[in-house]
């Protein structure tokens, strides 16, 4: 089967301007991310999905691959699917985001090889586990309950499980672990994903704000891989200096 890696890049941000654009030890963001994706073994190929031509000649500055989408794309899962329907070759799509300059490309073989082995999934995505009470506790980390076979239940920002009585030591520290984060990597088979862009958001994704639970409401099956940890990615200011440091101290 083949592999591509579409990184789907919006200008706009509202947390951080044109973060994608911004440089850090010589590079753009988007350049160090596209670089890290192409560095997975499972990939045939990486492309940049762009909104705005900077970020396409951005691409191009560096030897990347870049097509521009519809403005009026509303998220880059639709970004791809319009990707999508110009490869009828390509049989999944992995969706590495444009503001993840420090994935593992381990974890992109990963979710990519969990689709692959699972021919009845629908989606494939990771998970690392969750040790402290701060991470389960914030709605911006989202957690993710598996069920057999790597099967995703369900997605949510709240503390899932529910602890009934209380977060313990014991259930932080237990192996397997009990929580899990969710990582935002995910890789689509082609007619999913085509699919997936036609659907209006379900009931569920309105009210946490996840597009996944749209394919979980729907009845589609997810599979989690289970990684180590989760990179940090780049939505604020500190993201960035603190990205910038690492850059620059190695």
């Amino acid at each position: 089967m083949k592999c591509m890696i579409v990184i789907p890049a919006r200008l706009a941000s509202s947390r951080l301007s044109q973060k994608l654009l911004l440089q850090a030890g010589g590079k753009s963001i988007l350049q160090h991310t596209y670089e890290a994706a192409s560095r997975s073994s499972v990939a045939d190929d990486v492309l940049v999905a762009a909104d705005d031509p900077r970020l396409a000649a951005e691409v191009d500055s560096f030897g990347g691959q870049a097509r521009l989408t519809s403005v009026e794309c509303q998220s880059g899962t639709d970004r791809i699917a319009e990707i999508a329907l110009l490869h009828e070759d390509v049989d999944i799509f992995i969706n590495v985001q444009g503001d993840e300059p420090e994935i593992d490309p381990d974890t992109i073989d990963a979710v990519a090889k969990m689709l692959l082995e699972h021919p009845d999934a629908d989606i494939a995505t990771a998970a690392c586990p969750i040790r402290d009470r701060e991470r389960v506790d914030d709605p911006n980390c989202v957690k993710v309950v598996r069920g057999k076979e790597h099967r995703a239940v369900t997605f949510s920002r709240a503390a899932i499980p529910h602890p009934r009585d209380g977060l313990t030591t014991a259930l932080l520290s237990a192996d397997p672990p009990n929580y899990w984060q969710h990582i935002g990597l995910y890789a689509y088979r082609r007619e999913f994903l085509l699919w997936f862009a036609t659907q209006p958001p379900g009931t569920l994704e309105q009210i946490e704000k996840l597009e996944q639970l749209r394919a979980i409401e729907a009845g589609k099956t997810i599979v989690v891989a289970s990684v180590a940890d989760s990179a940090p990615g780049i939505d604020t200011l500190e993201d960035y200096r603190a990205f910038t440091s690492r850059i620059e101290s190695t």
